[in-house]
């Protein structure tokens, strides 16, 4: 049984179909997304319902991204909050373009994405962003951080857009805040929840690794390549990328 994991695709789905040709998943493989299937890219529902379509016939996982929460909140408000919404829709106008091209089950699909993923014989932990070294612990099953308190849920969410981190508490420091003197998360991090695989960092040099995480965004979206990481049964890593042929976008974090 292989494990691939693969980067954020962005809405690059001539990329994913390639890359899907070259590493070839059978019924015995684990197909994990890092997150954020959708955005920036040309299009984002034809990603989502190919990895629906073969999560139908595969064992597939999708980590949820910030995009991907992000459009999840959208959604929500649209039903509940509807003024929120709107103001959602003014700050980031591509939220209702995507939306409307997804169909129901794109939707249901999208609502099964997971917070995290554990590898347990390879001690691989999967998130989309990072592990804030403020972080004591970690749960064990994503039905832990379901039975959190509201509050507890949001601060642990964190883990899907983390990228620096203050260099003395260890807290996440937002896009643009950070100092010159606070690290890159998986710079420090070290290893105690298991070895990190993340996407959401797009390294424009390839597959980025540290001495206790492993960065798989090289930015497809931006040009760069798509990229899987293939896990074997022995535990040894190899990576696939693929070349973007689709129109790249000019590279903005986020």
């Amino acid at each position: 049984m292989r494990h691939i994991l693969i980067g954020d695709v962005h809405g690059m789905d001539s990329a994913l179909e390639v890359l899907l040709e070259r590493v070839a998943p059978t019924a015995a493989d684990q197909i994990i997304f890092v997150g954020d299937l959708v955005d920036k890219g040309p299009d984002s529902a034809g990603v989502v319902r190919r990895v629906r379509e073969l999560s139908d016939t595969n064992d597939v996982v999708l980590v949820l991204g910030n995009h991907e929460d992000t459009h999840a909140r959208y959604r929500k408000h649209l039903s509940n909050l509807p003024n929120t919404a709107a103001t959602m829709a003014n700050n980031k106008p591509h939220l209702p373009v995507i939306t409307a091209t997804f169909s129901k089950e794109d939707v249901d699909f999208l609502d099964t994405a997971v917070l995290f993923h554990r590898v347990p014989e390879h001690n691989i932990l999967v998130v989309h962003g990072g592990i804030p070294g403020s972080m004591p612990k970690f749960p064990e099953t994503v039905e832990q951080v379901e039975a959190m308190n509201s509050r507890k849920r949001k601060h642990f969410k964190t883990i899907m857009c983390t990228r620096f981190i203050d260099a003395e508490t260890g807290h996440m420091k937002s896009l643009g805040d950070e100092a010159p003197t606070d690290p890159y998360w998986a710079e420090v991090y070290d290893g105690r929840f298991g070895h990190v695989v993340f996407g959401h960092e797009a390294f424009d040099d390839g597959v980025r690794e540290f001495p206790q995480a492993t960065g798989i965004d090289t930015g497809a979206v931006y040009g760069n390549g798509l990229t899987a990481m293939i896990v074997e049964s022995d535990g040894s890593r190899s990576y696939v990328t693929v070349p973007t042929t689709q129109e790249a976008q000019p590279m903005i974090r986020g």
